[in-house]
């Protein structure tokens, strides 16, 4: 499972000091040889004391956590939607990302220059909130440019399409002009058909349609509020526009609460394997079913799933055995419509 959030910030905020800090707990490499790993990129361990308790439950030689990957994004200037800075680098890396942690300053040190001149963590949240509106207004004008040619000369068919993808788009740009995030949409859209990938007759429906365009401000967001207590500190935070966690990257404080709320934001939960060999925490979205979270392990779980054996997490520890798990009937067999739980242990059978 690879989703990633991006660290972003304006210049000296202390984007930079926190992701030195998060790659210490960075995993080995070789646990996950399947990830591309760059400097700018940090597989970063998930504190689970569940995955220590399964461990010492199982003698295991190895003990292997869920991770989340974070991205180290360049800093964000105003004028970055029209390129300014390393503007068009630094929204791109954004797109690629599936969340957004916004790292804000919060502290006061004659040391450390503001590129304002003055520490405002609401005027830096509006600064970054507005160049990402700013990039998807243009990024929704431009396609619905594209759909005027589409209305003009395609077929029926296409036009019928391009009507209704129109209709989608004016509603997020509404949105956007009011400088608001396009995330808003979900206010108006038909939530019997947000889950579904097309309506009645092949029409995409507008989550769809909106999902497309990889919008910069439907990605979810997380303020991480740099506190530094080497000065003063702001009280900002009932101020903030959505969920936050506090930090103190120089003295490593906060760290294990942003990398839980960092793997919240992204919808992941964790399942487990245990065994003697290795216990190991595995990476899966919300809402999986079993065949779909054993595709975290390997392919086959999926297309050749026969069941799953499952037991919660402390179930199995207060049994003390899968044995007397299995003779209390603790432990269920689930099949392929199993929707898989945070704390879930799993053994697949194909």
């Amino acid at each position: 499972m690879k989703l990633s959030i991006g660290i972003v910030g304006l210049p000296n905020v202390g984007k930079s000091t926190l992701f030195n800090a998060l790659t210490k707990k960075s995993v080995p490499a070789e646990n996950y040889p399947f990830c591309t790993i760059d400097p700018s990129v940090g597989i970063i361990a998930v504190p689970d004391e569940r995955l220590d308790k399964l461990a010492a439950f199982s003698a295991s030689q190895k003990r292997i956590p869920a991770v989340v990957e974070f991205v180290d994004i360049a800093g964000l200037v105003k004028g970055a939607s029209k390129g300014e800075g390393k503007g068009n680098d630094f929204l791109q890396h954004i797109k690629e990302c599936d969340a957004i942690a916004e790292v804000v300053r919060i502290f006061d040190d004659k040391e450390i220059l503001h590129i304002e001149g003055k520490v405002d963590p609401l005027s830096d949240i509006e600064t970054i909130n507005l160049e990402l509106i700013l990039k998807d207004m243009e990024t929704v004008a431009k396609r619905l440019g594209s759909l005027q040619k589409e209305l003009k000369s395609g077929t029926s068919s296409v036009k019928a399409l391009a009507v209704n993808e129109k209709s989608s788009l004016e509603k997020v740009l509404k949105i956007l002009e009011a400088g608001k995030f396009a995330s808003n949409i979900f206010e108006t859209l038909d939530r019997k058909v947000t889950s579904l990938a097309t309506c009645r007759g092949g029409e995409k429906n507008e989550y769809e349609i909106i999902k497309q365009l990889q919008l910069l401000t439907m990605k979810p967001v997380l303020y991480v509020l740099n506190m530094s207590e080497a000065a003063e500190n702001k009280n900002v935070e009932n101020l903030m526009p959505g969920p936050f966690v506090k930090i103190d990257p120089i003295f490593e404080k906060g760290l294990n609460d942003l990398i839980k709320k960092a793997y919240e934001t992204l919808d992941l939960i964790t399942y487990f394997t245990t065994g003697e060999d290795e216990t190991r925490g595995w990476t899966i979205k919300r809402n999986s079913t079993a065949p779909l979270a054993g595709m975290a392990i390997h392919t086959d779980f999926r297309d050749k799933f026969i069941r799953a054996e499952v037991i919660e997490w402390n179930k199995l520890l207060s049994a003390g055995s899968y044995s007397a798990a299995r003779e209390r009937g603790l432990l269920r067999t689930e099949g392929k419509d199993y929707v898989v739980q945070d704390g879930d242990v799993i053994e697949f059978k194909i």
